[in-house]
């Protein structure tokens, strides 16, 4: 599916949902122009495939946290299977289908659909662990049922974050899933104290994250606490797993304590309620950040707009000027070592006579032109051959430092038949920037209208005095001698 088509289809579906978002879609077309001409993206890439235009909640956590029993119960459906062993390894996509029943899809459904946040996470998977990017379905799967609570949204359900084979690959698909959900619910057992089972945990969605300019997004959920009934110690527990958090940076109030209290048996009713007010008022909250997702949805994507035109312009050009000048300064070392190498080579296959000598001999016998020709295609097939390889030994390093635009683009710019003259980046220039100028000065109109759907800082329209004051009507004043008294109240 070519970028243009993906474009028509999301235009398609936006049209009704959201048409401010819809707007919006004109202005990533502008940013792959950039990309494009740049080459940060490929021909087939597209800047709105690599974000989800649906509300995406995310749930991540240690195995058996409770993080399947909170998806069954927030859509009042059996969907995950439950257990106090890991009894799923993948993650798993939930979203609203046409049919009652749950159908399950391999990971090969999501890796191929645009539509999906997943689009193309196989090549992702493989670059951090090679041959891994084929076994996608042993990572994704996707479950389909109609449930009113899925409408207009996406929910994931994570593995557990215990070491295992696939470890870095789950890591990398975990840093995909945060920066692409509009929530993020973090689940912690309370059955399992802290730091033991749970330093992958806060090591990988505490200490990483709270540096995020959109960390609010991170809800952190202390879950089973009925478990800390017959101790009557909540508050103490509580205490503690703050404190825990508090060690990795998080100094936040995104904390909550809940638990099933359909399936738990707290004997003492004083107990009872106690734990059912702190665990309701927390639930509660929860659910109504769940269901305001759609407005955080759509400051996402708009957002969006801004930090892509920011990270092109301020990151990925800035760096890859400086890889473009290293690159050149190892070609042009490379062509004086083989000019060198010639000279040298020449005067080696002449050790008795004077060079004017042998010169002269050459060219009296058209050897002179000969040798002159064979030593310059040599220097231009050296010259080629270093600008290739030094460029992709430097792509190489990009790579593993996890840079991809970087390497394609630093590919896009060294090309063969460009000339080591030029200085900025393939593709980059006034009208780049211009462009990348216009995209954030939309995102931030955009934010504006956001704004107004739910802000009013001016108030109400302003009431001229006519309207407002009942005296007017009381003593029957004259148009003409009103018009003063119309004017507004604040000016």
């Amino acid at each position: 599916m070519t970028p243009k088509e993906r474009y028509q289809k999301l235009q398609h579906l936006l049209h009704q949902e959201n048409p401010l978002l819809e707007e919006t879609l004109s202005y990533y077309q502008l940013l792959d122009k950039v990309g494009h001409k740049t080459g940060l993206l490929s021909p087939q890439e597209s800047y709105a495939q690599q974000i989800s235009w649906w509300p995406l909640i995310s749930l991540l956590g240690t195995f058996s946290a409770g993080k399947s029993s909170f998806i069954n119960r927030y859509l009042g459906r059996s969907v995950q299977t439950t257990g106090n062993q890991a009894v799923d390894d993948k993650f798993t996509v939930i979203c609203h289908g046409n049919r009652p029943e749950i159908t399950t899809l391999p990971g090969l459904a999501l890796d191929s659909d645009p539509r999906f946040p997943f689009y193309g996470m196989s090549a992702q998977i493989e670059q951090v662990a090679r041959g891994e990017g084929k076994r996608i379905d042993s990572y994704l799967q996707l479950k389909t049922l109609e449930a009113a609570p899925l409408l207009g949204k996406i929910l994931i359900d994570s593995p557990g974050f215990d070491a295992d084979s696939q470890r870095d690959a789950t890591l990398r698909v975990t840093k995909h899933i945060i920066d692409l959900s509009d929530l993020v619910l973090v689940f912690f057992d309370a059955r399992h104290p802290e730091p033991g089972a749970m330093r992958d945990t806060l090591e990988h969605l505490v200490a990483a994250t709270r540096q995020r300019h959109d960390a609010d997004k991170m809800l952190y959920v202390l879950n089973q606490i009925d478990t800390a009934a017959k101790e009557d110690n909540l508050e103490e527990i509580i205490g503690s797993w703050q404190r825990a958090l508090s060690s990795q940076g998080l100094t936040g109030g995104n904390f909550y304590a809940i638990y099933n209290d359909q399936a738990s048996q707290i004997e003492d009713p004083v107990v009872r309620a106690r734990f059912a007010a702190r665990s309701t008022r927390d639930l509660d909250k929860i659910l109504q950040r769940i269901d305001k997702v759609g407005i955080e949805r759509s400051y996402r994507i708009t957002r969006s707009l801004e930090t892509i035109a920011q990270q092109i312009e301020q990151e990925w050009m800035p760096r890859l000027q400086t890889e473009l000048t290293l690159w050149r300064k190892r070609v042009l070392l490379a062509d004086l070592s083989a000019i060198a190498a010639l000279a040298v080579g020449w005067f080696l296959l002449s050790p008795t006579q004077e060079v004017s000598q042998v010169a002269a001999q050459q060219a009296e016998g058209g050897w002179g032109f000969i040798g002159l020709i064979v030593g310059v295609l040599s220097v231009f097939a050296v010259h080629f051959f270093a600008r290739e390889k030094l460029s992709q030994w430097q792509q190489k390093s990009l790579h593993k430092q996890g840079l991809v635009p970087l390497a394609k683009a630093l590919a896009h710019s060294t090309r063969a038949w460009r000339s080591l003259v030029f200085s900025q980046p393939r593709g980059w220039g006034s009208r780049s920037q211009k462009i990348l100028f216009k995209v954030t000065q939309a995102s931030k109109q955009t934010i504006q209208k956001l704004n107004d759907q739910f802000t009013n800082p001016s108030g109400p329209k302003t009431e001229t005095l006519a309207e407002h004051s009942p005296l007017i009507n009381a003593f029957e004043l004259k148009p003409e001698s009103t018009s003063e008294l119309e004017k507004p109240l604040i000016r």
